[in-house]
This record gives structure tokens, C-alpha cells and sequence, in this order.
């Protein structure tokens, strides 16, 4: 029997989410322009993710919108792009022209009032009349200016792909301005946004329950996964998931992402095996992150609750030390501490506390970073704004970000790791 699962957020607060998302960056945008003395006017213009097939197959993959376009417009079908025009602050989609043999494979071709009315945008427009509608739009003598996406993802190093389209030579083009911007507007969360991440993060624990009420040795790791997917699709509604899940036990407990297609959770679980669960759903574009570890026969060896422990007690001390201000530095040295000291305790390491930290010994038990921004993307961008340099020393350069805590800001703790 499938635990308590909670009751997804309304369609109306998912369109409200993303207008206020596009409010967000308009003032922000405005405010830039404005300190450069640079006058007011624009388009900021993002062209949507694009239906992909598995390689030279008609097989289409499970579409998923692009994350930016997806913060700024919530556009579930692939095709679109979408202008906001930053004097006004209005909003303008386009659709693709549909063939009429869509209706016969792939369903009902809505009209345009129909995508106006679900995403709470001002206009809608089919993708070939861009160029003539941003043109009239503007009003201006000269070409429109257009703010296109362009920027690093520090997380990746992937570069975001600006928008394409035919007639963009009729355009002035800007690349620099808007990737920032909208990167640090993504950052900080508004409560909209809190009420989706709290949602997923709510029917991906119900699921993590189910699977360890289910787990017994003998059982493969593939099936635990199966059990979580199961669970936040069938009673959340959550089609996708945040990241590939990671059902690990025994040794590969150890390895930061298992679960990939070169080793796919397939191993038979044993008695006296720690499992470590990493599984995030989706929903609406909003992941959440979630890891557990937990005996497979239900019980802890001694050893087991040594390092279980400390890893509580490093992550109950950082929730304490949060607070606006602090250095995410400072909260993973502070997890690395604790965990060392627990350890010191247990006999697991012996020396001077501080020696250890000072030669870096934290690294060898956690050897990523404590934590993430999470919210659209499971790794949301933005960890490392300009100026800001990733740490070179072990453990301290696989942080994700080394900014101050902020009020607002969506972190995801990380998922600990020590050694199983």
C-alpha cells in the first residue's frame, strides 16, 4: 500500500509562478539598463527546446523544456519561442504552425487562444511571424534591439544556445546583458516557486518511504528504483524525474553518480548492505534532490550507525548555522569538522582535529561539494556570479558555489557522502 502523498499545487498558481518569473526580470533588466545609462527598450527573446529523436530514428524523446524558457514562459510544448518586451513589460509567444495530419497522430491543434489563456501571456503569434510582429511591435526608427541567452553554466560548462531564426540579420543583437541577469533572478525563489520545489520534495519522500518499507536483500537495486518512479508518477503526477536516480548499495554506495547507463543500478542486494538513495521527482520544471542511507535489513551494524551518525550530526549542525551572511565555505568546512570529529570518536582517524582540516583530510570522506542551488535544473545555475573563483584546494574545488547565504536563495544540502 503506497504511503500518504500530498496534493499537487493549482494550475493557476503554476501560470501565476511563471508571469511574476517574467515581472521578476523585467524590473531587473530595467534597473541594469537604467545604471548604465543605457535606454530602456528591447526585447528580451528566448527560442524553446526543440522535440529531439533518438539519433536517425522517427523514436521522439520525452520532450522537456528548456530550463530558462521554462523559469520565464512554463511552455510544456517544444517549438515555441517567446519576446518580452522590457518597456512595457508585455509578453509575446510564438506558436509553430502545425500541419493539419498533427491532429491525426499527435492530437488536437489548439488555436492560439488557447496557449494566451494557459500561460498568461499578453500576445501569441505563430513562429513564422517573428520578424514582422517584433518589427511593428518596437515602433522604433532603426532595428529592434533583441537580448538573447548567452552565457556559461558553471555547473557544466555548457554554454546556453542563443535563439535562432530566419530574418535575425533585420535585428540588433545583444549578448552580453542577459544571461547574468536572468541567471541571478533564478536564484532566488519566490514563494510560488517554494510551493512547487516543496511539493516535489514532498511526493519524492513519501516515495523514498515506500521504497525502504519495501527493500529487502535479494531484491535488485533496479527494483528500488522502479518503486520510487512508480510512486511519484502514479500519486504525484511527476512524469519526469530531477536526475538519473541512484540506487546504490554495498560499494557502489561509494561512487558520486552511480546509476548511469555504464552502471544501471542492476546489483543484488545483500544482508548487512547500506543502501544510499539519491532520487529527486519533477514537477513543473521544479526538481527536488533527495538522498538516503539506510541498513537493508533494517538494522545497523555498529560501524554503520558510527558513520550514519556523524553524517546526521554534520548535517543537523550546517541547518543550524544557516543563516543569511554566512559563506557556503564556511558551512562545508564546518560539515567536514563535524564529520571528522565523529570519527576521531569512533577511532576512526586519530590526530589533531585541526591538522586534519588543515591538510585537507575532510576531502577524502566527502570528496564533493556540501551542496547545490536547486529549482528548475537539480544543479541551478549561478554558484559562481562574476568575480567569484573556484577554490583550488581538495574537497573546496568541487563546491558549486562559494557565494554568501542570502535570503531566498534555494540550496540543496548535497547528498553526504563518507564511505559504506
Amino acid at each position: 500500500m503506497a504511503t500518504a502523498s500530498p496534493s499537487p499545487p493549482s494550475q493557476e498558481v503554476k501560470a501565476e509562478l511563471h508571469l511574476k518569473n517574467r515581472e521578476k526580470l523585467v524590473r531587473s533588466i530595467a534597473k541594469h539598463l537604467a545604471s548604465s545609462s543605457r535606454p530602456i527598450e528591447g526585447f528580451v527573446f528566448l527560442q524553446g527546446g526543440d522535440e529531439q529523436t533518438r539519433y536517425c530514428t522517427d523514436h521522439a524523446e520525452l520532450f522537456r523544456q528548456e530550463s530558462y524558457f521554462a523559469y520565464l514562459f512554463g511552455v510544456r510544448e517544444p517549438g515555441f519561442y517567446g519576446a518580452i518586451d522590457i518597456t512595457s513589460g508585455k509578453s509575446i509567444l510564438f506558436a509553430p504552425r502545425l500541419p493539419s495530419e498533427y491532429a491525426v497522430w499527435l492530437g488536437q491543434i489548439k488555436p492560439l487562444s488557447f496557449f494566451k489563456e494557459r500561460y498568461l501571456v499578453d500576445m501569441v503569434y505563430y513562429t513564422d511571424e517573428i520578424v514582422k510582429v517584433l518589427e511593428n511591435y518596437s515602433g522604433g526608427a532603426g532595428k529592434p534591439l533583441l537580448f538573447l541567452l548567452h552565457g556559461k553554466n558553471t555547473d557544466s560548462n555548457n554554454f546556453s544556445k542563443p535563439a535562432e531564426f530566419e530574418g535575425m540579420e533585420k535585428f540588433d543583437v545583444d549578448l552580453v546583458t542577459l544571461h547574468p541577469i536572468l541567471t541571478e533572478c533564478r536564484i532566488f525563489k519566490s514563494e510560488l516557486e517554494l510551493e512547487l520545489i516543496q511539493y516535489a520534495n514532498d511526493i519524492s519522500s513519501a516515495a523514498h518511504v515506500e521504497v525502504m518499507q519495501r527493500t529487502r536483500a535479494g531484491m535488485k537495486e533496479y527494483q528500488l528504483e522502479s518503486i520510487f518512479l512508480h510512486h511519484v508518477y502514479m500519486y504525484g503526477g511527476c512524469r519526469h524525474c530531477s536526475y538519473t536516480c541512484i540506487c546504490a548499495t554495498g560499494a557502489n554506495s561509494s561512487v558520486l553518480h552511480y546509476g548511469h547507463a555504464a552502471a544501471p543500478n542492476d546489483r543484488t542486494l545483500t544482508d548487512g548492505d547500506m543502501a544510499l538513495l539519491d532520487m529527486g521527482a519533477e514537477y513543473q520544471f521544479y526538481g527536488s534532490d533527495i538522498t538516503c542511507s539506510f541498513p537493508v535489513n533494517g538494522t545497523f551494524t555498529k560501524d554503520q550507525h558510527l558513520i550514519y551518525n556523524a553524517v546526521l550530526k554534520a548535517h543537523d549542525s550546517v541547518i543550524s548555522a544557516m543563516r543569511p551572511g554566512i559563506g557556503w565555505i564556511e558551512m562545508h568546512t564546518l560539515a567536514e569538522k563535524v564529520i571528522l570529529e565523529e570519527l576521531k570518536i569512533g577511532g576512526i582517524v586519530l590526530g589533531n582535529i585541526n591538522d586534519m582540516m588543515a591538510r585537507r583530510l575532510g576531502a577524502i570522506f566527502m570528496p564533493h561539494g556540501l551542496g547545490h542551488f536547486l529549482g528548475i535544473d537539480t544543479h541551478d545555475p549561478g554558484g559562481y556570479s562574476k568575480g567569484l573563483e573556484r577554490p583550488k584546494e581538495a574537497g573546496l574545488s568541487s563546491l558549486r558555489t562559494v557565494r554568501e547565504l542570502e535570503e531566498g536563495m534555494g540550496y540543496n544540502r548535497g547528498a553526504w557522502m563518507l564511505f559504506h
